[in-house]
Order: structure tokens, then C-alpha cells, then sequence
């Protein structure tokens, strides 16, 4: 595959001539200084990016955090407002005209949202490791290698494992939030966008402000296993997710068929309550072309929910949810994405925009 050098050095997003922090004004490096002035291919999951959160900002300020990991390396040192200008001016220049409407609107409905519901515990907004998780998940992350992460885990098939995660009281917390936030729903009368198609019952946390609690998690908790033990599906590079919780019951969702996710990697954690029923089953991995071929025996595995453990597996994996035969079942999921896997995947769930398909345009001149 080639590429016309000339028509790729038009394309290059001229970088702002300053920017401000408040309390200097920095100059931003030249065409000359940055080699090429070009996003890199591959995030520097090494950088620890500046916090968007509180800007009056088009897109997602997770969407910024995510982007940031691209820039040149001359760029990462310069103040906050300058990175701000510089990634603003590639989103708005490369992104379709309808994707950026689309992403408007949710960000209103969100903004609509947040600006009128009153959080009952807003201690769970804020990531705050050692109230939320078990001291053994909590110990390994800190370890972070493939002995701790296994120590802990159970494998029953291959590429599913599960592993205690949440303390009863961050599931007792998290419950009572859903059930205030849905009574708000219903006492509102606001209509609310569900989790999926396939769930008629539950809510998309990120939209009432747990976006930011929840990117935490993934990044900083999901990543880390995630590099060692899903890293053919981009593991390492998982930089935007869709959070919801979802409700089974005889007066909710019963059950879920057959199915595949929209993640490259599924967090699944059962938070209760009482109930029978519901078990997963998983049923092996499958390409698109192949999703509904035959299941070999090594891949059947049935899995009983048990509060506060956690199931991990890939997207792809096929699997689905048996009855929920009586009381209430509440799952809190979360699907994470790698936009650098999938750099045309513009994802429906959520106001972020794919951080390599805007890196590859900007790289190649592609659209």
C-alpha cells in the first residue's frame, strides 16, 4: 500500500501558534520540531494523560485522556490548553459532519441528565480502589504480573476466568444508586436510552455520571489483565468502554439468547440479590463468519452467578443467560473497546469517537 507524501503533508493539522494555562503563555513546536507533526501510530500506554473532566467540551473529556496518548512526544510536556487546542482542532477536522451531530446529542441527553438527577452515593463517582475492591484483586493489580492475576483467578474454559472483585458493600452501594436513578426515571417521566438492543430492562451508568468512575476501572483495573491474558484481541490498547447494569427477573428481562458482545473484552460482576436461576453459558469463540457453528465439548461451560466475582472474557466469546426463575438478578457490565483493533468502528453506545481512525488520517491521509 503506498501513499502520496505530498498530499499527506497537506493533510497535516497545523498546530495552534500558542496556548494558555493560565498562568504563561507556551509556544507550540513548529512543523520542523515535531517530526511531521503526526499522532503516533500506537498510544503511549506509558503516559499518564492530563485530566479533560469540567470543560465545556464537545466530545467526551475520556475521548481527550485517550487522544493525548498519540501526540508526538515534544508535545506531551506543553500545558494542558495547548494539548486541549491541538486535539480539538484534529477531532473537528477529521471527524464526519453527522458523526459529531450524533455525538452532540448524546452529549445533551447526558448533559440533561446529570444536570437534574441527584446522585444518592456519590462516593461511587470517584474511583476509590481500596472501598470498592477485594484486598486480593486489589494486591495483584498492584503486583501486576501473570502469577498474581492467576493466583486469584479460575479458568473453567479456556479464556473465560473468573476471580472475586467487588467488597458486598460497593455492590450494596451501586444497587441502591440504579434503583434511585430508576425511580427518578420513573417519577420524571424521562425517557431513557436502554443498554442494548437485547435488554429491555437496566441503565447505561455513563449517562448519569459514572463515565469518568468507570474509565478508571477499565483502565486501570481491566487493562492490566487484560494485556497479559486477551492481548491477540487488543488487550493492551483498550481505550473506551460502555458501562450499564442490567435487571433479570419475573417482572424484568428473564433471560438472554445466544449472543456475541460489541467489546473486544466483557467484565461481567454479578451484585445480587436474591435469586435462582440465570446462569451463563459459554459456548466458545467465533469469528463473524463463523458465529454459529457447531460447539466442540471443550467449550461448553456453565457458570452460576455468585455476588461480587467476576467473569472476564472476550468479546467474541459466544455465550448467553439462562432464566432468572425467581427473586432479581442485577449484572453490572462492562464492555471494553480497543478503537486501535477497530479504527473504522464508530460505536453507537458511545460520545467517543475512535482514537486510531482519527490517528490513522492523520498518519496516512486516509478517510
Amino acid at each position: 500500500m503506498s501513499f502520496d507524501v505530498s498530499r499527506k503533508e497537506a493533510q497535516q493539522p497545523a498546530p495552534p501558534s500558542t496556548g494558555h494555562n493560565g498562568n504563561a503563555v507556551a509556544v507550540l513546536p513548529s512543523m520542523s520540531t515535531v517530526t511531521a507533526n503526526r499522532l503516533r501510530l500506537n498510544p503511549n500506554t506509558e503516559h499518564k494523560p492530563e485530566n479533560y473532566e469540567g470543560l465545556q467540551l464537545e466530545f467526551s473529556p475520556l475521548l481527550f485522556s485517550s487522544l493525548e496518548r498519540y501526540l508526538p512526544p515534544p508535545m506531551l510536556s506543553l500545558p494542558r490548553d495547548s494539548k486541549l487546542h491541538y486535539m480539538r482542532d484534529i477531532i473537528l477536522r477529521y471527524s464526519p459532519d453527522g458523526e459529531r451531530i450524533r455525538v452532540q446529542r448524546h452529549r445533551e441527553y447526558r448533559q440533561k441528565i446529570i444536570s437534574h438527577y441527584q446522585p444518592l452515593h456519590r462516593e461511587l463517582y470517584t474511583m476509590h480502589a481500596s472501598n470498592f475492591f477485594a484486598p486480593s484483586f486489589l494486591k495483584a493489580i498492584n503486583e501486576n504480573k501473570e502469577e498474581g492475576f492467576r493466583s486469584i483467578m479460575a479458568e473453567p474454559t479456556l479464556g473465560v476466568f473468573t476471580f472475586e472483585m467487588f467488597q458486598p458493600r460497593f455492590c450494596e452501594l451501586l444497587l441502591s444508586e440504579v434503583e434511585n436513578f430508576e425511580k427518578w426515571v420513573h417519577e420524571t417521566k424521562f425517557r431513557i436510552m436502554r443498554p442494548n438492543t437485547m435488554n429491555k430492562f437496566g441503565a447505561v451508568l455513563d449517562d448519569f455520571g459514572l463515565e469518568t468512575m468507570l474509565g478508571k476501572l477499565m483502565e486501570d483495573f481491566i487493562r492490566p489483565i487484560s494485556k497479559v491474558f486477551f492481548s491477540d484481541v487488543g488487550g493492551s490498547t483498550l481505550d473506551s468502554h460502555h458501562g450499564f447494569v442490567v435487571e433479570y427477573g419475573i417482572d424484568r428481562d428473564v433471560e438472554l439468547g445466544f449472543h456475541v458482545d460489541d467489546s473486544e473484552v466483557t467484565l461481567n460482576v454479578c451484585l445480587g440479590k436474591q435469586f435462582s436461576g440465570g446462569d451463563l453459558f459459554f459456548r466458545g469463540v467465533r469469528c463473524d463468519k463463523h458465529v454459529n457453528t457447531e460447539t466442540q465439548s471443550d467449550e461448553i461451560l456453565d457458570y452460576s452467578h455468585v455476588p461480587g466475582r467476576a467473569v472476564l472474557h472476550r468479546g467474541r466469546h459466544r455465550h448467553g443467560a439462562r432464566a432468572t426463575t425467581s427473586g432479581q438478578r442485577f449484572n453490572l457490565l462492562l464492555w471494553c473497546r480497543s478503537g486501535y483493533l477497530h479504527p473504522w468502528r464508530m460505536v453507537q453506545h458511545d460520545t467517543q469517537i475512535t482514537v486510531a481512525h482519527i490517528s490513522l488520517i492523520c498518519i496516512f491521509g486516509l478517510s
